[in-house]
């Protein structure tokens, strides 16, 4: 690749990437302010990968610019650490959420999800009393269960329904205690239970209860993680073919940039 070609590309593209980076920490800001401690959770590392970008990108862009070897040293150096870590993260969010598919039950048309079948670091973070209870508050704040009564306003459509894994494992009891649902935010709690299990004792109709601190819940929860996780991770896949072929256009302009420089 010739010299001004390799250059102007690195050039363009850090630019770029200086302008996304900049709308990356405004967004992180703008969730700093909101007053939804749960969008509040995620500033730090937005923010930290907004700052990231931008330092990367305007030592990238000054290097190209100046046509100074050193910077553009360090810009792939700075390069080659961010695609070691995305490299290292999509192969852990593989393993990490490479088990469970759910468990049917008779007569529903979601599956059920059970905490035992994820990997144990789910299980770490989700039974740690501080996490589950942030976690928990997030959850009541959501409409996620009172909106089941406005969706579906019959038994019926609401045994027809598609629930999501947290809809499943939080709004309603697990299908194994047998409580026969009134309507799709009420259970009638006078019958005893099928199942010993602990889930069908913490299972409230109260709005703010429900099973939130079932484990069916937590089994929910770890099964949107699975699923937002591999959508990361096939991200990062594609990020990370990016960035390597923007990593080998920085080498031609490191190199370029150096020849140009013993000349003088």
């Amino acid at each position: 690749m010739s010299t001004s070609t390799s250059i102007f590309v690195i050039k363009w593209i850090n630019f770029l990437t200086m302008l996304l980076a900049v709308g990356v920490i405004g967004f992180g800001i703008w969730m700093n302010a909101h007053h939804d401690v749960c969008r509040k959770s995620l500033t730090l590392p937005v923010l930290g990968l907004g700052g990231v970008i931008f330092v990367v990108s305007i030592v990238g862009f000054l290097g190209a610019w100046k046509n100074n070897s050193i910077l553009l040293w360090i810009y792939l150096i700075m390069l080659c650490l961010i695609l070691v870590a995305i490299l290292v993260f999509t192969v852990l969010a593989f393993i990490v959420t490479n088990n469970s598919s759910g468990h049917s039950a008779n007569g529903l048309r979601y599956k059920e999800y059970q905490l035992q079948d994820y990997s144990s670091w789910f299980l770490k973070q989700l039974n740690n009393t501080h996490n589950w209870k942030r976690l928990k508050s997030c959850l009541v704040k959501t409409d996620d269960c009172s909106n089941l009564s406005k969706r579906y306003k019959t038994a019926k459509q609401y045994k027809l329904a598609k629930l999501t894994p947290i809809e499943a494992g939080c709004c309603r009891p697990p299908s194994e205690c047998g409580y026969p649902a009134v309507n799709a935010s009420y259970y009638d709690l006078s019958f005893h239970p099928t199942s010993s299990s602990k889930d069908c004792k913490l299972y409230k109709n109260s709005k703010n209860v429900k099973c939130y601190s079932c484990d069916s819940c937590k089994a929910g929860v770890a099964q949107y993680m699975k699923t937002e996780w591999r959508v990361v991770a096939i991200f990062n896949v594609i990020l990370f073919v990016v960035l390597s072929m923007i990593y080998f256009v920085g080498c031609c302009a490191r190199r370029n940039a150096a020849r140009r420089r013993s000349k003088i």
